[in-house]
Order: C-alpha cells, then sequence, then structure tokens
C-alpha cells in the first residue's frame, strides 16, 4: 500500500489538474447548451466518462512503458485490433450524421477511431525509436507511412475526412522529430498535393467539396447549407465580447442557431457565454497541459517516450487549431472535436488512458 500511495504522488497533478479543469469548463458548455432542449443525458454521460478516464488512468500508470517499446507484439496485436475495429465498422456500426464511426451500444456510441490515434503513436514511436539512426533511408518513412495509410484508408472511407487529417498530422510530426531529410519531407508534401487533386475529382463526396468552397464562400450560402453553421458560430463568438453573455444565456447556444454545439462547435458556446476572458482561461489551461506534456519528452533519457509525448502533444494542438479554425472561419469544418472539452466518451476516456501511459514515463524517468 505505501508503494502505490508513492506512485501517486509521483503522478504529474499539474497535469492532471489542467485535465479536470478543461473537462469542467466542457461539462458546463455540455449543460448550458442542454438547457434549450431540457435534454442532460449527455452532460450526465460525460461525467461517468471523466470518471472511468480517470480510474483507467490511474491503472495504466502502473503498466511498466517498457513493454510497449520491447514487446512487438503486444504492439501489432494492438495495432490489428484497431484496425479489425475500423473494418467492423462497415459491417456493425450505426451511422451518425451521414458518417458510420461508431459502435451503438445501448445510450453508449464507441469510436474506435479516439483509441487508434493513441495506438498509432504507440506503433510510430516503437518503430522509428528502434530506426533514429537509420531515417536517411526512405525505406523506413514509406513503411511507417503504410502502417499509416491503412486505418487512415479506412477512416476515409467512412467517412471522416477530419479524423484522417489527425492520423496524417501525428505521422507527419513524429518524423519530423525523429529526424526526417528537408528532401524528402518536401517529396511527401508533393504527394499529398497529388493525392489530393486526384481526390477531389475522384473520391471527396459532394458535402466534403462544399464545406471546402463553403470556407472561401461563406456569405454566398444558404441557411440549409454548410457555411450557415460557420456564420452563426463567428457571430456566436464576436457577440461575447470581453465577459460574455453569462452561463445559459448566449442567444446563439440557446436558441439552436449553433449546430452540434456539444461537439463541432463547443469553442462558439465557452466564447459567447464567457467571451474574451474565458477563452484566455481555456487556451492557458491547454498551455499548461501541452507544456507538461513536452517536458516529459524534453527529460526523457531514450526516444520512445520522447516520440510518444511529442505524439500526444501533436494530437492536442493540430485538434485545437482545427477546432478553432473552424469556429472563427478560418479552416472548413470538418468535424474535429476540442480535446477534453467537446462531449465524447471514447475521445475523452482514449485520452486519459495516454495520460497513464505518460504518467508511467514520468515516474520511471
Amino acid at each position: 500500500m505505501k508503494g502505490i500511495l508513492n506512485h501517486i504522488k509521483k503522478l504529474d497533478w499539474i497535469l492532471i489538474g489542467a485535465a479536470f479543469l478543461l473537462s469542467a469548463i466542457g461539462l458546463l458548455a455540455i449543460y448550458s447548451s442542454s438547457l434549450s432542449r431540457g435534454d442532460f443525458l449527455n452532460f450526465k454521460k460525460q461525467i461517468i466518462f471523466l470518471a472511468v478516464g480517470f480510474v483507467l488512468m490511474i491503472a495504466i500508470s502502473f503498466f511498466d512503458w517498457r513493454n510497449f517499446r520491447e514487446e512487438n507484439y503486444l504492439v501489432l496485436a494492438l495495432y490489428s485490433v484497431c484496425v479489425l475495429s475500423l473494418v467492423l465498422l462497415f459491417f456493425f456500426g450505426a451511422t451518425i450524421r451521414g458518417t458510420r464511426s461508431w459502435y451503438k451500444i445501448g445510450p453508449v456510441s464507441i469510436d474506435p477511431i479516439e483509441f487508434t490515434k493513441i495506438v498509432l503513436i504507440i506503433l510510430l514511436a516503437k518503430y522509428f525509436s528502434m530506426r533514429h539512426i537509420e531515417m536517411y533511408r526512405i525505406w523506413h518513412i514509406f513503411l511507417s507511412g503504410i502502417y499509416v495509410f491503412i486505418p487512415v484508408f479506412l477512416i476515409f472511407l467512412q467517412p471522416n475526412m477530419g479524423s484522417a487529417m489527425i492520423l496524417v498530422a501525428i505521422w507527419l510530426g513524429i518524423l519530423i522529430i525523429s529526424g526526417i531529410k528537408i528532401r524528402h519531407f518536401l517529396l511527401l508534401i508533393f504527394i499529398f498535393i497529388l493525392v489530393f487533386t486526384v481526390s477531389w475529382g475522384t473520391i471527396l463526396k459532394e458535402y466534403q467539396k462544399a464545406r471546402i468552397i463553403s470556407f472561401f464562400q461563406p456569405q454566398a450560402e444558404s441557411r440549409l447549407q454548410v457555411g450557415w453553421s460557420q456564420l452563426q458560430s463567428k457571430i456566436a463568438i464576436g457577440s461575447g465580447g470581453i465577459l460574455g453573455k453569462g452561463f445559459g444565456k448566449g442567444s446563439q447556444t440557446q436558441y439552436g442557431f449553433l449546430t452540434e454545439p456539444q461537439t463541432d462547435f463547443i469553442f462558439s458556446v465557452i466564447s459567447e457565454e464567457t467571451g474574451l476572458l474565458g477563452i484566455l482561461v481555456l487556451f492557458s489551461l491547454f498551455s499548461i497541459l501541452i507544456w507538461r506534456i513536452l517536458r516529459v519528452s524534453f527529460l526523457a533519457r531514450n526516444n520512445f517516450p520522447r516520440l510518444f509525448a511529442s505524439g500526444l502533444s501533436i494530437i492536442f494542438i493540430s485538434q485545437i487549431f482545427i477546432h478553432v479554425g473552424m469556429n472563427t472561419g478560418i479552416l472548413p469544418i470538418i468535424g474535429i472535436p476540442l480535446p477534453l472539452v467537446s462531449y465524447g466518451g471514447s475521445g475523452l476516456v482514449a485520452i486519459f488512458l495516454a495520460f497513464g501511459i505518460l504518467q508511467n514515463i514520468k515516474t520511471n524517468q
């Protein structure tokens, strides 16, 4: 018992505190956006998800992270389970908002993509930590790309372009940190541009094209089209002012002008009701959280924990940037939630599982 208590004392409670405060802000926003409908089921479920995530984080923090670095079969098994779960979505997944990304079990929806993000970080961290002195070989870049391409392709077919982009961002970020050569990086960028160009005419669906086009011409979109959501989001953010309209008093939120206020546009809910002050608090907490994650990377004594912590920070940085960009109109709407804040049990639990691995790395530095 004494050993367990000592272990718990060594956990990064600053990181945990920041994560809980962000989750609390999310809970308040979810509750506020539920007032007009009188339906608080998502609020109650998010509290349960937060409690489950915390318990799992503590449990995983006792699991030695070296097993991920040294056990090939463990990592491949986790990766295989994730790929299989993505494949089975096409047969057993529930279609929600036009996307087949969830398993529906009673009142709970499970999104395997969120867990795939964490497993992919583990796999890439293991792969490149074992081959960091061979990064000059382009073969390793393309082989790691195959590991990434399989889930990205399956996710894109759902279709879920936003999550596919996050997985690609994780891969590119870890490649850069691992020491990819400039010419190889430029080659990848060229390939991505080529693939996007071909996809526009052959793979992208009309609603995906519409979201991208509405980014450049939001004023031209009608109330029934995608530009409407982004216009209302910007109105909500701008009307918040310095101190906001007050909890439960945001007109865009309470009168239903914001589509998906608990997920895709939760930043607008917070901005409208708490104003610039609330945004500064939100960004400050995210900054503390990301710094504590990167601190583990900076203090790491070998490559696996350095790459794992870096990959986790990439998830936060990329999703925050895209989510805020969607809400403020500088990026197209591609359905990316705000980590720890937006409603979503799978995302919340997956992040706390990653925190558990990070905590074990921190306590065994």
